[in-house]
């Protein structure tokens, strides 16, 4: 990667830590050439400690280290987007950000999560799994199912049972999961389904 280290003080360039999972930017930290190279070798964040006169890998000393997933420079070449999996909070403050948010994944986004999940199982088939049942038994099967999921839904909705219609939502929404997966689609479909008709 082409990276301009040349326009601020100290050869240094701007480093925007993002959570790769949640989106949310984390920290700024700089980096020098060497940081920069130390960074890619080691797969875990290093900057340089304008403070301390030196290489800093975030984590070295509590823990909390930074592994890198991607990282991409911007359009002028002297700002880097690291993408991270980061382990406990960032901030030396205890917070999961330098700026006080709380980083956590939506609880919708499970979905995403439960979609890979049984992609992986379509993938690999293994034996002695529910989801491999259903692939196993082909279209009609979970089909049959995602039927019979939507009529215990209303059923439970009916009957103003929350908490059965909390369960049978779920199984409806897994087995359609399942449903998608065979037919090559994934919810995110559903999604922007969903959101070209919401104007």
């Amino acid at each position: 990667m082409e990276l301009n280290f040349n326009k601020l003080t100290g050869d240094l360039l701007p480093a925007v830590i993002q959570d790769n999972t949640t989106g949310k930017v984390l920290m700024l930290g700089f980096m020098n050439k060497e940081a920069y190279d130390k960074t890619v070798e080691s797969n875990l964040v290093t900057f340089y400690s304008r403070t301390k006169n030196r290489l800093w890998t975030k984590g070295e000393e509590s823990g909390n280290f930074l592994n890198v997933v991607s990282m991409q420079a911007d359009c002028d070449q002297d700002t880097l987007l690291i993408k991270v999996n980061p382990v406990g909070p960032v901030c030396h403050k205890g917070t999961d950000t330098c700026w006080g948010e709380v980083n956590k994944v939506e609880d919708v986004m499970f979905l995403k999560h439960l979609q890979d999940f049984i992609d992986e199982r379509k993938r690999v088939m293994p034996k002695g799994s529910y989801t491999t049942s259903l692939f196993e038994d082909g279209v009609s099967r979970m089909a049959q199912k995602v039927g019979e999921e939507a009529i215990e839904t209303v059923i439970e909705a009916m009957a103003n049972n929350d908490e059965r219609l909390l369960y049978e939502a779920s199984d409806l929404v897994y087995h359609l999961i399942v449903l998608l997966a065979h037919k090559g689609y994934r919810i995110e479909d559903i999604a922007n389904e969903l959101k070209k008709r919401h104007k």
